[in-house]
């Protein structure tokens, strides 16, 4: 007869076996899972995707397909994977704009919510935004930037990808913490605004640091500082906000990956282990700053955290920016 220790596991045991949570982690995935990207194919969202998703495929067994959904700043891919179940088979790699602007800039329009709707699974990485300035530009320095834009108050137009952009909220923040006046130009999209700037057509650009690394590195353009609160592999040279007179000034366009709200926890935690796997990888690593991202990961609780602080601060933002949408 077995012992009563024998019985007491095996009753556990079968009690963990019923719970569906842990039935499906433990038969999770058993078909292709979905990748949605919030932007088209291109992108840095894009690019994280692919990685992720190559990866996945080979350690769960399972293919792992990106679908590019764009439009709308993302809305587009976040209602799809709201609506979605939450069963692991469909994910999001979702921005700070889909995740945290929109919050704001969107407010009333939004079908989802960024706390509410979504299961957070991990962070990817944190894109870096520089400030970008002609050579012929009278400031080397963001002290001498901002000191140019104190005497000259309303005269420096800076551009952005766009209103309610990562950029466009970068600019507004280093407006209010350097206490300056500068205009905004929104242009659809980074590389527009990058030949505005090319062509003497605005003074700064305000651009993550992808869209403005080869032209710093061929000398077109000179990037004063970097918004993070460290600097960026892709241009160690240039000091952050902070390091230049802006203490605790901390922005970037950053990445996350998600699911609809609800799914099981042990799906979400194995999830969570296989991406930070990933992204930990020397390949996957080398790619990912070579494109000018700083690849930090974390776990699903701190995503949780990280997006609502996120919200709350680019929410300051974007009322103080004034910023609307049609």
């Amino acid at each position: 007869m077995p012992s009563l220790n024998w019985i007491s596991i095996l009753a556990v045991g079968c009690g963990l076996c019923a719970l569906p949570g842990f039935a499906a982690a433990q038969k999770y995935p058993e078909r292709p899972i979905r990748l949605i990207v919030q932007s088209p194919a291109g992108g840095t969202a894009d690019l994280i995707a692919r990685i992720i998703a190559q990866k996945l495929t080979e350690t769960l067994g399972q293919s792992v397909v990106t679908d590019n959904r764009g439009g709308a700043a993302g809305t587009v891919s976040a209602e799809i994977t709201a609506k979605a179940a939450p069963d692991g088979y469909t994910l999001l790699v979702a921005s700070v704009s889909l995740m945290a602007i929109n919050m704001t800039l969107r407010e009333g329009k939004l079908t989802y919510h960024s706390e509410k709707d979504f299961t957070h699974i991990a962070l990817t990485g944190k894109v870096p935004l520089a400030l970008g300035v002609l050579p012929s530009f009278p400031a080397k320095t963001l002290k001498e930037l901002i000191a140019v834009a104190k005497s000259r108050p309303g005269t420096i137009n800076y551009g952005s990808a766009g209103v309610g952009s990562s950029n466009h909220i970068t600019g507004e923040m280093l407006k209010t913490v350097a206490g300056i006046d500068m205009s905004h130009i929104p242009f659809q999209g980074g590389a527009p605004a990058m030949a505005a700037l090319l062509a003497n057509q605005i003074e700064l650009y305000i651009g993550t640091v992808p869209t403005l690394t080869g032209m710093v590195k061929a000398g077109r353009i000179r990037a004063i500082a970097v918004s993070s609160a460290r600097r960026s592999p892709a241009l160690p040279e240039v000091p952050t906000m902070a390091e230049s007179g802006l203490p605790g000034f901390d922005v970037t366009s950053w990445f996350c990956v998600v699911g609809p709200a609800g799914m099981p926890k042990p799906i979400v935690t194995r999830l969570n282990g296989e991406i930070v796997k990933i992204l930990g990888s020397p390949d996957s690593r080398e790619r990912l700053t070579a494109a000018g991202v700083n690849v930090e990961t974390t776990t699903p609780a701190e995503l949780s955290a990280f997006v609502r602080s996120e919200i709350q601060k680019m929410g300051k933002a974007v009322r103080a920016s004034g910023a609307k949408v049609d």
